[in-house]
């Protein structure tokens, strides 16, 4: 980690003179953003995700030890990491801030090189983290989410479908005699085919909720909250001409000169079959059908 790099901290105290102090301590680190009270606290919190929180004990409702515990206790927050900045320095306070979930506790009046030494060790915790959780949900090789990333949203996306009553659609394709490929061009060139897959596939899923995935092997899904089965077929139609459209010889597929896809779609149905279920028995029908080609469930 460097100095430079952009974080977002979020700076929490009722006294001015201390919010400036500590800016002035902490601005090389990133983004700065303040509040004065939890109920500011919390609402930035809400609206821009801090990297770090500095957190006064003191300040008006809710109080620091009140918006620790109210961020803890939400799973959205559980891993943010907060630091308590405070005059308080009696054991029992800050065992109870540590009891809460703080990651560490700042004595007032402020040592600058204690601050930034903190704050620099726990930003760069923060960071390590992230990067463990991003390699426990990311396909190493086309850095698409995962199998174990796609199974968590799809439950997510299907509780919500079923609880608002709003369309949900999956799209799931297969790369053409892909173990021909393999073993005519090579695995590195394998390896670069599917990148380039996974390429269109991200073009087609950057709305909110959407996800494109790698399953395994040359398997991918595409998880399309708030589309009807209708457009999602249509997407799905332009997913198959863009990897078309990428050029890339085929010279021992069947059905084209160049590296094609077979997708099935599927909309989700509260009382229909399983969802992944529907859309492999669609990707079934269109590989029977002669493949590089769409077919609905």
């Amino acid at each position: 980690m460097t100095d430079a790099k952009p974080f977002r901290l979020l700076l929490v105290d009722d006294d001015e003179a201390s919010l400036d102090l500590l800016a002035s301590l902490v601005a090389h680190f990133g983004t700065l953003a303040r509040a004065r009270t939890g109920a500011e606290a919390l609402a930035e919190v809400a609206s821009h995700l801090p990297d770090l929180i500095l957190l006064d004990a003191e300040i008006p409702s809710p109080n620091g030890f009140e918006v620790c515990e109210i961020l803890k206790t939400n799973p959205l927050y559980a891993d943010l990491p907060i630091l308590f900045v405070t005059a308080h320095n009696a054991p029992e306070i800050e065992t109870l801030a540590l009891r809460l979930g703080a990651v560490d506790f700042i004595h007032k009046p402020l040592n600058p090189a204690i601050v930034r030494a903190r704050v620099r060790t726990h930003l760069l915790l923060k960071q390590r983290t992230d990067d463990l959780h991003r390699l426990a949900i990311q396909d190493p090789l086309t850095r698409l989410a995962n199998r174990r990333a796609f199974d968590d949203a799809l439950d997510q996306e299907i509780r919500r479908a079923r609880r608002n009553a709003t369309p949900l659609s999956l799209l799931m394709l297969d790369v053409d005699y892909f173990k021909r490929y393999n073993d005519h061009y090579g695995h590195p060139k394998g390896d670069e085919a599917l990148r380039a897959v996974a390429g269109v596939l991200a073009r087609y899923s950057r709305r909110a909720g959407e996800m494109a995935a790698r399953l395994g092997g040359e398997e991918f899904a595409v998880l399309l909250p708030g589309l009807s089965a209708d457009t999602a077929t249509l997407l799905a139609e332009r997913i198959r001409a863009s990897v078309i459209d990428l050029g890339l010889p085929h010279a021992f597929s069947d059905v084209a000169p160049v590296l094609s896809v077979s997708l099935g779609v599927a909309a989700y149905e509260p009382e229909g079959t399983a969802l992944t279920d529907c859309a492999d028995q669609a990707l079934y029908a269109a590989k029977k059908a002669g493949r590089n080609c769409v077919s609905a469930a």
